[in-house]
Parts: structure tokens; sequence; C-alpha cells
């Protein structure tokens, strides 16, 4: 059997931008939970999960924003 690979795409959610923040935002918090739990450098745990939630969330936005667009113009 064989499967055939579709292009579409899932459906966006209803709030893509706010669900992309929040998620990233839990991930950072993440990060910065194993750091503490392993005893690891707070500081530079901060720093990288705050790089970490703002450059996932502006490439999440900008895909979402190539999406829209796309579909817009279908």
């Amino acid at each position: 059997m064989t499967r055939r690979r579709t292009r579409e795409q899932p459906p966006l959610p209803k709030r893509p931008y706010r669900d992309s923040l929040v998620l990233y935002a839990v991930l950072g918090v993440v990060i910065v939970v194993i750091s503490w739990a392993t005893g690891g450098d707070l500081g530079r745990a901060l720093v990288v999960a705050t790089a970490f939630v703002l450059v996932a969330t502006a490439w999440s936005w900008w895909r979402f924003r190539q999406r829209l667009e796309r579909e817009a113009r279908r």
C-alpha cells in the first residue's frame, strides 16, 4: 500500500499568532527550569530562553504571514 503525499497544509488555528507565542514561552520556561534543576547558570538560561522565544516566535509569525498572503492570492 502506497501513501500519497498531499501538498495541502492543515488549517491554521483560530489564533495562530497568540498560540505560537504561548507555546514558545512555555518552552522557554522549560529551558530555565531544566537549567535550574540541573544546577546550571540561570542567567545564561534566561538569555538563551529569551533568545529562543524571540527567534522562534518571529519565525512562526513570518511563516504564518507568508501562508496567509499566499492563501489570499488564491
